[in-house]
């Protein structure tokens, strides 16, 4: 007569951490909104958007009022002085997902670009903004990114498994 026995209390263990996991993916989530930020911030110092075209070069008229200013050239495309985009990037996380994003309130011309006039004009009649502003994609997911979140979302999974080696 042959028996076997199987102890299946770590196997069921195992799976009860992963649904429990799976009911509050929060930790995931914050893990990958902390990559894209990172990612993001990459490509702003590559002057690339996440397809990996290289973003249109500043105008001779900003870099001529930037010297004006006393900021020196900051030549690079989306690269600027103050509240700099790049330094803005911020991620919302919930149990749903996370948003990558920036509030201020030219992220979206940055990403989608605008024509000489399309915010109307000033007092004294001079175009909003004045001249076109040509996108520069910046918010978005590379391939690499792709392959990325799929592995932090792998890994994650694997911890709450108790695979031998991740963690």
């Amino acid at each position: 007569m042959i028996r076997i026995e199987f102890n299946h209390a770590p196997a069921t263990e195992a799976i009860r951490r992963a649904i429990a996991a799976l009911e509050d993916p929060q930790p995931m989530h914050d893990e990958i909104g902390e990559y894209m930020i990172q990612a993001t911030r990459q490509r702003f110092l590559k002057g690339i958007g996440p397809d990996g075209t290289a973003w249109a070069p500043k105008s001779a008229g900003t870099l001529a009022r930037y010297k004006r200013m006393g900021y020196g050239s900051l030549s690079r495309p989306l690269i600027g002085p103050g509240r700099a985009l790049s330094r803005q990037i911020k991620k919302f996380v919930s149990r749903d997902g996370v948003v990558i994003g920036s509030a201020l309130i030219y992220s979206g011309v940055m990403q989608h670009g605008a024509r000489k006039g399309a915010f109307g004009s000033t007092k004294s009649g001079l175009p909003i903004p004045f001249g076109d502003i040509p996108a520069r994609p910046w918010l978005g997911v590379s391939d690499e990114d792709g392959r990325k979140i799929v592995e932090i979302a792998d890994e994650y999974l694997a911890q709450q498994l108790g695979e031998p080696g991740v963690g």
